[in-house]
C-alpha cells in the first residue's frame, strides 16, 4: 500500500513543494511553518512582514530545535555592573583549589571582555582588541573545571567544545563552524547576543601538527584544523549552519561576527616539558643524589612555558599569535589533592556524603582514609580526576548494599579502602 502524501491542511502544499510540515497530535492533518507565521501575524502575536532573511533563519532554527518561538534576550552587563577580577577569582576559589596564577589570568580576561563589549565610541580612535587565552597544564589540574565554573557566573553565552572532533572542511568529523553553532544554540539563536559570548576550546593540544616536515598526505585533523581556526580567533564574519553543516546541507546560513567573541583554549600538552627543558639547556636524563629534588625541578618546568615551546610542540605560529595570553597550571601535589577532597563546595567527599544522606545514611571518612586515597592518586599520576575514580571504586560495594539495609551510619577507614581497591584489582587496572 502506497504511503499517503502529507500536505498542509491550509494551503495544500507538500514537502516536495518546499513546505516544512508539522503534524497534528490528534489526526493525520498537518500545517506548514509559513501558515503558522501568517496566522501569528493576523492574530497580532508577531509582525513577520519586516523580518530579515537571517532573522527568519534563526526563527526556523529555534523552532527546529524545540526552543520557544519568542526569544528572550539577556542584556550583557555594562562595565560598571561587571564583576571585578577579584570577585571572579573569589568565586573560583570556592570550587577550585590552587592554580592562583591561572585563575588571575582568567579573571582579568573575563573582566576586560565585559569592558570591551561596552567600550564607548570615542573620537580618539583607540579600539580595545580582545585577548584570547590558552591554558597549558597536565591532565586533571582543573583547566576545564575553571572554564565551567566561570560559566556559572557569566551573563554572556558560554559554551565548551572539544577540538578532537574537528576536522578540515570536506572530511569526516565536525566543521570548524560547529563551534559557533553551539554558541548560537546557547544564545537561543540570538545572533547579537552570541557575538558577545565566550567559547572554551578544550583539548587544543590534540590538533597539534603531527611533524615539522611537510607530508604528501594532508593533516586534516591537526594543522588543517588550526588553519581553519585562524579566522575565528582573529575576528571575521563567518557563515554558520544553524543545525550543522553536513547533516543539513540545504539550510540557510547565519552570518556571525567573531570579533567580539572571546576564545579560551586549554590543553595538557603532554611532553612539552622536554621542549622547555631543551630551551633551558637542562635534561631529564642524568644522575642525582636527591631524586626528590630532581622531581621538584622537573615539575617546575611548566612555570617557564613560552610561546616558542608551543610552536615546538606543534602549534602553528599564526594560531599562537592569536592567543596572546598564556597561562600555565602546575601539577597538583599531595596537599592540593588532599584539599580537593574536602574543601571546595562540590568536593568529592561532600558529594558522597550527600548521596548517602539521601538514603538516610550518615557517611564519614577517617583522616587516614583520605590520606590513603591521595597517595594512590599520586602513585598512579591520575590528578584530580583520579580522586573521583579511586573513591568511586572504594564506595561501589557500600552504594550497592546499604540502600537495602537499615544501616544509619557508615565509616570509611584506611583498611576498608585498601581492601576495596585490592578486591577490585585497582592496582592492575592502573598499570
Amino acid at each position: 500500500m502506497a504511503k499517503k502524501t502529507a500536505y498542509c491542511s491550509f494551503c495544500g502544499r507538500t514537502a516536495r513543494d518546499g513546505a516544512r510540515l508539522i503534524p497534528s497530535p490528534i489526526d493525520d492533518s498537518h500545517i506548514c511553518v509559513d501558515c503558522i507565521a501568517s496566522a501569528s501575524e493576523m492574530l497580532g502575536f508577531t509582525d513577520l512582514s519586516h523580518e530579515s532573511e537571517q532573522e527568519a533563519t534563526c526563527r526556523r532554527a529555534r523552532q527546529a530545535s524545540g526552543t520557544a518561538g519568542t526569544r528572550q534576550t539577556k542584556k550583557v552587563p555594562a562595565a560598571k555592573e561587571a564583576p571585578k577580577p577579584s570577585e571572579i577569582k573569589a568565586f573560583l576559589d570556592q570550587y577550585i583549589v590552587g592554580q592562583d596564577m591561572a585563575k588571575k589570568y582568567l579573571s582579568v580576561a573575563v573582566y576586560n571582555h565585559y569592558k570591551r563589549l561596552d567600550q564607548p565610541d570615542d573620537a580618539d580612535g583607540v579600539e580595545i582588541e580582545k585577548s584570547n587565552i590558552i591554558m597549558v597544564g597536565p591532565t586533571g589540574t582543573g583547566k576545564t573545571l575553571i572554564a565551567r565554573t566561570i560559566a556559572r557566573m557569566l551573563d554572556v553565552p558560554f559554551t565548551i567544545v572539544d577540538a578532537t572532533v574537528l576536522t578540515q572542511a570536506g572530511y569526516v568529523g565536525e566543521d570548524i563552524e560547529s563551534l559557533l553553532t553551539r554558541l548560537l544554540q546557547v544564545a537561543d539563536y540570538d545572533v547579537a547576543r552570541a557575538e558577545r559570548g565566550i567559547v572554551f576550546i578544550d583539548e587544543i593540544d590534540k590538533i597539534a601538527r603531527k611533524g615539522d616536515n611537510p607530508s604528501i598526505t594532508r593533516d586534516v585533523g591537526g594543522e588543517g584544523v588550526q588553519q581553519g581556526l585562524l579566522k575565528l580567533l582573529e575576528g571575521s564574519i563567518v557563515n554558520v549552519p544553524p543545525q550543522g553543516g553536513r547533516k543539513h546541507p540545504e539550510q540557510a546560513m547565519i552570518a556571525v561576527d567573531t570579533r567580539n567573541i572571546l576564545f579560551i583554549c586549554g590543553g595538557a600538552f603532554d611532553g612539552i616539558e622536554q621542549a622547555i627543558a631543551h630551551r633551558l639547556n637542562k635534561n631529564f636524563v642524568g644522575f642525582s643524589t636527591d631524586p626528590a629534588a630532581r622531581r621538584i625541578e622537573r615539575d617546575s618546568y611548566m612555570s617557564f612555558v613560552a610561546p616558542q615551546d608551543l610552536k615546538t610542540f606543534g602549534l602553528i605560529p599564526e594560531i599562537i599569535g592569536r592567543l596572546p595570553i598564556l597561562a600555565h597550571l602546575q601539577p597538583l601535589d599531595a596537599e592540593a589533592l588532599r584539599r580537593i577532597l574536602t574543601e571546595p563546595k562540590n568536593a568529592i567527599v561532600r558529594q558522597y556524603i550527600k548521596l548517602f544522606a539521601m538514603d538516610g545514611v550518615a557517611l564519614s571518612f577517617d583522616e587516614e582514609a583520605l590520606d590513603f586515597i591521595v597517595v594512590k592518586a599520586i602513585e598512579f599520576k591520575l590528578g584530580a580526576r583520579g580522586l573521583r575514580s579511586i573513591v568511586e571504586t572504594i564506595m561501589m560495594n557500600p552504594m550497592y548494599e546499604l540502600p537495602a539495609t537499615s544501616t544509619k551510619e557508615f565509616r570509611v577507614t584506611a583498611d576498608f579502602c585498601r581492601e576495596q581497591l585490592e578486591a577490585a584489582h585497582f592496582d592492575a587496572k592502573a598499570i
